[in-house]
């Protein structure tokens, strides 16, 4: 099969692209490659991908239509475009909104026109947990996300709106994916899992927003990409929860792990709650186990221990990584 994922130097891209290419499949990556967290994370992916047969890249930006058209005339017909292009981050999207809305709702209402225009008949849209703020634990996808907290979780519900009516006119075959907590080898380094690691390793404090209760569905990289992969199944139009299906973790439990993985005490500097933040996520995920035959493997012991393992490996340019 032939794909184009979009944001394929991301974390869940690069994973998702790696996947596809390894089984076989041939993928064109999309990626912008922003300055949103520092850009020697993506480049080191995208590295790793180009050491695989049937990968081409497309230096370009989702809010391009003409780009995305290109795209697709030069590379073939695809078979489906997996959407993982996007602004992420909570508290970034208060303080810059317009650049949620212009990558995460423009851009998608540029692909799924040129998804049209070109007959391509799947499209899978990565979507977020955080739609699901103010709901009772655990979440499901029947739950009526329509007050989102963030411009982060708003704009994602109106990718998601506008994905359901390009499904309606057009007959676009949709699955979108929320994701919980995603974390692993070469994560973001705007999410804790990596900040955390870096921060104990070398001894600088940890800037913890709350006491550390709060819980969080972790969901391993792979996990996550197979069940991204999973969703290219044709389900009509279907919302899927990509969570880690095991019991939620306090920042504190992970805190604790990374310390003593690391052998080295963490020092913790705590400031009030954030407002935008959740305070525990849990995803039921019995859909995703019958529609598309997929649950996750990896608890987050595991899951935490491979981290801290690759950033150990990696630690002559991993420590360097500007934290922003």
């Amino acid at each position: 099969m032939n794909y184009l994922v979009t944001g394929a130097a991301g974390f869940v891209g690069w994973k998702t692209c790696e996947l596809l290419l390894t089984a076989g499949h041939s993928v064109c990556g999309l990626d912008n490659l922003n300055d949103y967290y520092d850009t020697t994370l993506k480049n080191w992916r995208l590295d790793e991908l180009r050491k695989l047969q049937g990968f081409s890249f497309v230096h370009g930006d989702i809010e391009n239509l003409s780009t995305i058209q290109e795209t697709i005339e030069n590379y073939g017909a695809f078979d489906a475009v997996i959407n993982l292009a996007a602004r992420a981050g909570v508290r970034s999207s208060i303080e810059t909104p317009r650049v949620y809305y212009t990558t995460n709702v423009l851009g998608s209402l540029n692909l799924l026109e040129a998804i049209k225009e070109a007959g391509i008949p799947k499209y899978v849209l990565a979507s977020t947990s955080s739609l699901y703020a103010g709901h009772p634990l655990p979440f499901a996808e029947d739950a009526p996300v329509n007050r989102p907290i963030s411009p982060y979780a708003a704009s994602k519900k109106a990718s998601e709106a506008m994905a359901y009516t390009w499904h309606h006119l057009h007959g676009i075959d949709v699955s979108i994916v929320r994701y919980f907590t995603v974390y692993g080898p070469a994560g973001r380094p705007d999410m804790s899992p990596l900040r955390f690691i870096k921060w104990i390793d070398e001894g600088t404090p940890i800037t913890l927003y709350g006491d550390g209760s709060q819980t969080r569905d972790f969901t391993y990289i792979d996990d996550t990409a197979k069940g991204t992969i999973a969703a290219l199944k044709p389900v009509d139009y279907e919302i899927f929860n990509i969570g880690g299906g095991n019991r939620p973790v306090s920042i504190r439990e992970m805190i604790d792990f990374f310390s003593h993985a690391l052998g080295k005490e963490a020092k913790i500097i705590e400031k009030p709650f954030h407002a935008a933040d959740m305070k525990d996520t849990s995803a039921v995920i019995g859909k995703a186990k019958e529609k598309l035959g997929w649950e996750p493997f990896v608890p987050p012991e595991q899951g935490f221990q491979r981290t801290v393992d690759w950033y150990l490996e990696n630690k002559v340019w991993a420590s360097k990584i500007d934290l922003g």
